[in-house]
């Protein structure tokens, strides 16, 4: 079966799980009551979406959040994530098992050269509400290992940074070093880890990281440039390490790399995990009108899985359009960066 075709498949199957009375969850429900059309009838395929509205994020912040919760799934254990949040009401997305199975997914795109199966983790990271913490923690249980964790809050060195008070984010971005580094020395098992590129940089100021056992790394973050990725695997980690940049957010999941060509000239490509959630990059005067291949624009998401339903959602973030390649036969994203028009308000901290 074609591509398109298993897209489209899939496409009716969560528009009928989201919008049926027995399965549904009470915002999609009662939001199809509003729509004057049925969504079961009238989407056969993945641009039928285009019949609905624009995704809103404001319908994402605040409560109850029970309204996202499908009826098919009522009663398993649910987490509550949360994305933003710096100034205001953070966004949420409620989840069950997508954290895991996006990992799980992802997990099949490491090579056990480098990410060796039981061998432990650290994550160097953002922790609290944020799905990473989790979805770091079930990949590398998942793989067989134990993954070490750290304390670090990113709204608070947001803040700092707001307030003029750049030297103590240093302070916060050492302490975090900190952390890592005593837990690294305590756990010699720790052969992988997730870190994001500022905290990367941080860490390979203090500490070889091949000499220190880790084989694997696996970043995030809005720096990641085609520079710092250059960088990233010729300086700061070298041959012995495998680098494995990523692009994912609370309410995506993870797009995986592409891995580096040099005809690429150190461009980070992205692809979604299709078909739990597409990319598409668009016109930002006319987010209805997808760019052609190689051209700029912002990025539009739509997340298709049983648990959430996100139609025609556009990101804070731009890029280019990349074409489908042998790995990964629909639509990347590539050297994805905060939207221009909205840099000046943007303060990404240890990102």
């Amino acid at each position: 079966m074609l591509m398109q075709e298993k897209l489209d498949a899939h496409v009716r199957e969560i528009i009928k799980w989201h919008f049926s009375p027995e399965t549904g969850s009470p915002f999609w429900l009662d939001y199809a009551g509003k729509l004057g059309w049925d969504p079961r009838k009238e989407i056969h395929s993945y641009r039928d979406l285009n019949k609905f509205p624009w995704f809103e994020d404001e319908w994402l912040r605040g409560g109850p959040v029970g309204k996202w919760i499908p009826k098919g799934l009522a009663g398993k254990p649910a987490y509550v994530f949360e994305t933003g949040g710096s100034t205001g009401i953070p966004k949420s997305r409620v989840q069950i098992d997508d954290f895991r199975i996006d990992y799980e997914n992802f997990s099949e795109t490491l090579p056990e050269q480098y990410f060796p199966k039981g061998s432990d983790w650290i994550s160097v990271g953002p922790t609290g509400p944020r799905r990473l913490r989790l979805a770091v923690e079930h990949l590398a249980q998942h793989r067989g290992g134990i993954c070490f964790g750290v304390d670090l809050d990113p709204r608070w060195v947001i803040k700092l940074l707001k307030w003029g008070q750049g030297e103590l984010a240093e302070r916060y971005k050492q302490h975090v070093v900190d952390q890592s580094l005593t837990v690294m020395k305590a756990h010699d098992n720790i052969r992988c880890m997730f870190t994001t590129p500022k905290l990367l940089e941080a860490l390979c100021d203090k500490v070889n990281l091949a000499k220190a056992g880790i084989r694997g790394v696996f970043c995030g973050g809005t720096e990641m440039t085609p520079s710092f990725h250059q960088r990233a695997v010729e300086e700061l980690l070298g041959p012995e390490i495998y680098f494995a940049p990523t692009y994912g957010n609370t309410l995506m999941g993870l797009a995986v790399h592409k891995k580096p060509d040099p005809k690429d000239n150190w461009a980070i490509i992205y692809y979604p995990p299709a078909p739990r959630a597409l990319l598409e990059v668009v016109d930002p005067d006319e987010p209805e009108r997808v760019v052609e291949y190689g051209a700029t624009g912002r990025v539009r998401l739509t997340t298709l899985t049983k648990e959430t339903f996100i139609p025609r959602f556009l990101e804070r973030d731009e890029c280019e359009r990349e074409p489908p390649c042998r790995q990964y036969p629909w639509d990347g994203v590539r050297n994805v960066r905060p939207f221009s028009r909205f840099q000046t308000k943007v303060v990404e901290g240890v990102y």
